[in-house]
């Protein structure tokens, strides 16, 4: 069950829908974010690169295999090579050809750095459930089936982070946050969302700083472009609800995706049924300041000859432990009644 921690919190929840979130304001997450860019502590990966690509054979096998069973399980069969797929597809600024080895795929540097001075935005909801598939297909979640793996990496060390607690929360294929009413978030009448979990989940990761979500790929809404929050718990624990204890939130960021590849998204159903106006990677603001930085795009395959048979997506993220953040929630969710 969902509870608002407080009346304030309601309150902004239920503005109009004139920003990207009701009641959000985009240019102070700018702000924040361009504020902490400019503290010594704020770094990318690049220092990090020898020691990442010493991990790069492991790493590529183990996505080889995660591409392997995924259409082995969709009964999928490919007559052409994951590297024909990648060249065609994605604006990588590597020089990927139909020839590419493996290394050169699955073994990219492209890495997101979390930042512990963003916000979360208006519709965060702690408490959610420890699980891999988010997708909550039992109430109709439709939508290009997506798997995204991420390698976390400490940016202290250089070195992978186990038992960290990846949060992820995005909206459906047409726009609308589970766990949330609020004016501009679907129906606003319909209370029975305030329980919706879809697209909302933790993993921990493992002893290489590895993780999994199975899912969707995320719609959009008015004045922003498709991205998926994230969301890091440093020293927290498994309750026996199947949520966990808050630990110690480190960073906040974004995850996002090639134009070309939303363009194709947004064709197929029900992401054509959305009326809402899509905003593109160029004219996002936050992907603009993510993008300055680092590299917050999501590398991808496809799964199969078809957008609709799936897209597998793999990103290095880095934090830094040492950094402790306190986040402002829309709601807290219980766990199951």
């Amino acid at each position: 069950m969902v509870h608002f921690l407080s009346s304030v919190t309601l309150a902004v929840s239920l503005m109009g829908a004139a920003l990207a979130h009701p009641g959000h304001d985009i240019n102070l997450e700018i702000m924040e974010r361009a504020a902490y860019a400019a503290q010594p502590e704020y770094r990318n990966l690049d220092h990090c690169a020898a020691e990442i690509k010493a991990r790069d054979h492991q790493l590529i096998q183990r996505r080889m295999a995660m591409v392997d069973e995924l259409r082995a399980k969709r009964g999928i069969k490919v007559k052409r090579t994951v590297a024909e797929v990648l060249a065609k597809n994605h604006q990588s600024s590597k020089a990927v050809t139909p020839d590419s080895s493996y290394t050169a795929i699955f073994g990219s540097n492209n890495s997101c750095i979390l930042q512990p001075e963003t916000t979360e935005g208006p519709y965060y909801v702690t408490g959610e459930l420890v699980r891999r598939d988010i997708t909550d297909d039992s109430v109709g979640q439709a939508g290009v089936p997506l798997t995204f793996d991420v390698q976390i990496i400490d940016t202290t060390t250089c070195k992978p982070l186990p038992q960290v607690a990846l949060e992820a929360w995005f909206c459906n294929s047409t726009g609308v946050y589970g766990g949330v009413v609020a004016n501009g978030n679907g129906n606003s009448a319909d209370r029975t969302n305030l329980d919706n979990t879809m697209l909302r989940g933790i993993q921990f990761s493992d002893a290489s700083g590895i993780l999994q979500f199975d899912s969707i790929f995320p719609g959009h809404y008015t004045g922003r472009t498709p991205h998926i929050h994230i969301l890091s718990h440093i020293g927290s624990t498994t309750l026996t609800n199947g949520t966990i204890t808050t630990g110690k939130i480190s960073h906040v960021g974004q995850l996002f995706f090639d134009q070309s590849l939303i363009t194709r998204v947004e064709a197929t159903s029900p992401y054509n049924t959305n009326r809402q106006s899509l905003t593109t990677n160029q004219n996002d603001g936050i992907f603009a300041q993510e993008a300055a930085t680092s590299d917050p795009v999501l590398n991808y395959v496809l799964l199969g000859s078809a957008i609709t048979d799936g897209i597998f997506g793999w990103a290095t993220v880095g934090i830094n432990p040492t950094i402790s953040k306190t986040v402002n929630a829309a709601a807290h969710y219980d766990g199951p009644n």
